[in-house]
């Protein structure tokens, strides 16, 4: 039996089935996910907001999306593209001087004063796409000096995210070598942050703010942004991280637990900490990428070029080597995967999203005309997904019925 979607009733019911056992398992202690097919939508929310609490998950839960906040920056910066407030292939020197006449290291392992001048300056493409030239490394903790200088100046605080206001950051910033020359190699996650500086400098206001009057309020995603009414503080779910010694999960330790009332002292553009969001209002910015920028058929957020060039894979095989875990045989375009094969149930190429350290993700198909949303409060504990993750996609693709 199916539904008007395309999406067979049996299927949804085995996904509600399957998303209960993470729960029963103590994977997570609560869940909502979302799909939504040819204009139907269909939610389910399961377990607790926390561990032993007694407040049962709901559709209007509000969850930290950590990295999920990365495509709606990209948005953001495409917005100001249009308007030529920004050009995607101009150094950001005049923006962000801070980052002008860089260096970069000979190695990536090497000492921090064993460098060569930078071949060009770093553009907005570069930050849009991630080849700024400086990110995240996957070695052990203080492995390199580059990753024990990001560490003691506070540029990489991991999902907590800085102490210190945009300007300083970027100063802080401004003071590294890059690992890598600009353009020339996909690293993750710090870009994002950069964009964000550069976003509220272009747009001579705060990232929120710009946030809020150019996407949220068009699109009605109300319950979006980087801090809460104090009267809604109640609908935010816990967070989670797992003890590797024993599995439990435990409560992660957050410096914004008694903060998420007011703006944090750094709006991050790349999730660290991010935005808050429920899984309805995060439908509503995936909808919008499905429409090719337009909102229900009326606003429009971006042209349909844009999203094109949004969602289209920007790297070459050189860029991705080494990134694999992450992109696997997709790449990435601006703030957001795209799946370049067809290697399993949910993917195929087209497909565009990502995912939130702190256990949520998002895809949009335009070939199925389907949008998935899974928001869960457990961070993740490798770059690959978990098993959670996994079985909600496998279950929203197994469900589809024509």
């Amino acid at each position: 039996m199916g539904v008007s979607s395309g999406l067979s009733l049996t299927g949804l019911d085995r996904m509600r089935e399957v998303l209960g056992r993470a729960v029963e398992r103590a994977e997570v202690p609560g869940l909502v996910a979302l799909v939504h097919r040819r204009g139907e939508t269909h939610v389910i929310a399961l377990g607790t907001t926390e561990v032993g609490g007694d407040t049962p998950m709901g559709r209007d839960t509000i969850f930290r999306i950590a990295s999920l906040t990365k495509p709606i920056v990209a948005v953001a910066g495409l917005i100001l593209i249009e308007e030529c407030r920004l050009r995607l292939d101009d150094p950001v020197d005049d923006l962000l001087p801070e980052l002008a006449d860089r260096r970069v290291l000979r190695r990536v392992d090497g000492p921090l004063d064993d460098t060569v001048p930078a071949e060009r300056p770093i553009t907005v493409r570069d930050l849009m796409t991630f080849r700024l030239g400086l990110g995240a490394i996957f070695a052990p903790p203080g492995t390199y000096p580059i990753q024990r200088a990001l560490a003691e100046t506070g540029v990489d605080s991991g999902p907590e995210g800085p102490s210190v206001g945009p300007d300083e950051w970027i100063k802080r910033l401004g003071t590294l070598p890059l690992a890598h020359q600009p353009g020339t190699t996909w690293m993750y996650h710090t870009s994002a942050d950069v964009l964000g500086v550069l976003i509220a400098r272009a747009a001579g206001r705060p990232l929120g703010e710009f946030l809020r009057e150019r996407v949220f309020a068009p699109l009605g995603m109300d319950d979006t942004g980087y801090h809460l009414p104090a009267g809604e503080l109640g609908r935010l779910a816990a967070s989670y991280t797992t003890d590797p010694r024993t599995g439990a999960l435990v409560r992660r330790s957050d410096p914004r637990d008694d903060a998420w009332d007011r703006p944090p002292a750094f709006p991050s553009g790349g999730g660290g900490p991010g935005l808050l969001s429920t899984v309805d209002d995060y439908l509503a910015f995936c909808r919008m990428l499905l429409n090719k920028g337009r909102h229900d058929g009326a606003t429009r957020i971006l042209s349909r070029p844009a999203v094109e060039l949004m969602t289209t894979d920007h790297l070459t095989p050189q860029q991705k080597a080494g990134n694999e875990v992450f992109l696997g045989s997709g790449g990435w375009g601006f703030g957001i995967a795209v799946d370049g094969g067809r290697d399993d149930l949910a993917t195929r190429p087209g497909r565009f999203g990502w995912t939130g350290g702190l256990g949520t993700t998002a895809c949009t198909d335009p070939s199925e005309d389907l949008v998935g949303v899974l928001f869960t409060q457990a961070a993740m504990t490798s770059p690959r997904p978990p098993r959670v993750f996994q079985d909600f996609w496998t279950s929203a693709y197994a469900a589809i019925d024509d």
